[in-house]
């Protein structure tokens, strides 16, 4: 890469995407979910960047309404991993994916009814996490019974951050919204910042988009939760979510 592997998104702005994941990159992991929040100056920084490239995108684990709740209007949001979306206040959901609310509702009821004891349920509408923050030690439990309700419900689970996620069975993920927000866009430069395993697919994406001549840049954030895998396929890192807003300063400048 060159020597400076955002030459590219500060030369041409105007053609650039700025891509983020939300937890542990704008904001610091917290022991509640419902408690998460930029850090103080992220959205005066994300609303500048927003008056100066072409896109600006947060792409999240969680729902439309919780993001669009903590973050400016300037920004788009993709939410449950590119089910849902929002730009410029207007929502849309992906079209299969309405027929999996009811599946979800019911593997909620049933995990907070009979789940293992000190597991958290979040409901998040089109999917669920299961948290064992609070009792690190039910990791193996806690992913036992999302095994189980996988396999009887036909949802899908994927691994997070002291978590387990449940979904439909969709070909969807933050891979899949970064490149249809990249290509509706035409940008001809893209960075995308994020400090999880569910982070990797939008990694992978970039790479895709190289190939069409975009130049992009892989950014992890590094932290005692970060996973190797990310950090190893990253061409830049930073520390914390400060490290991610002074990245956005300079950016925004």
């Amino acid at each position: 890469m060159a020597d400076d592997p955002f030459r590219e998104l500060r030369r041409r702005p105007k053609r650039g995407a700025v891509l983020l994941d939300f937890d542990g990159t704008l904001a610091p992991i917290v022991d509640d979910p419902d408690a998460a929040r930029l850090l103080e100056d992220a959205a005066d920084i994300l609303r500048r960047l927003a008056r100066r490239f072409a896109l600006v995108a947060v792409l999240s684990g969680r729902p439309v309404d919780f993001l669009t709740s903590r973050l400016p209007p300037e920004v788009l949001v993709s939410g449950l991993y590119g089910l849902e979306l929002s730009r410029n206040g207007r929502r849309s959901d992906h079209s299969q994916a309405g027929a999996w609310r009811e599946v979800v509702a019911d593997v909620a009821a049933s995990s907070d009814a009979r789940g293992p004891a000190g597991m958290r349920v979040e409901r998040k509408g089109l999917s669920l996490t299961l948290h064992y923050r609070a009792h690190p030690e039910l990791a193996a439990a806690v992913r036992r019974w999302a095994d189980t309700q996988a396999a009887r419900s036909g949802l899908v689970v994927r691994a997070a951050k002291m978590s387990v996620e449940l979904h439909p069975p969709l070909e969807v993920d933050k891979g899949s919204a970064l490149i249809e927000l990249c290509r509706t866009t035409d940008v001809r430069a893209a960075m995308y910042v994020g400090d999880d395993i569910g982070d990797l697919p939008a990694f992978t994406a970039l790479d895709l988009l190289a190939t069409e001549g975009v130049q992009i840049v892989r950014v992890a954030v590094a932290g005692p939760e970060a996973p190797a895998e990310l950090i190893d396929a990253a061409d830049v890192v930073v520390q914390g979510p400060r490290g991610v807003l002074d990245l956005l300063e300079s950016l925004a400048r």
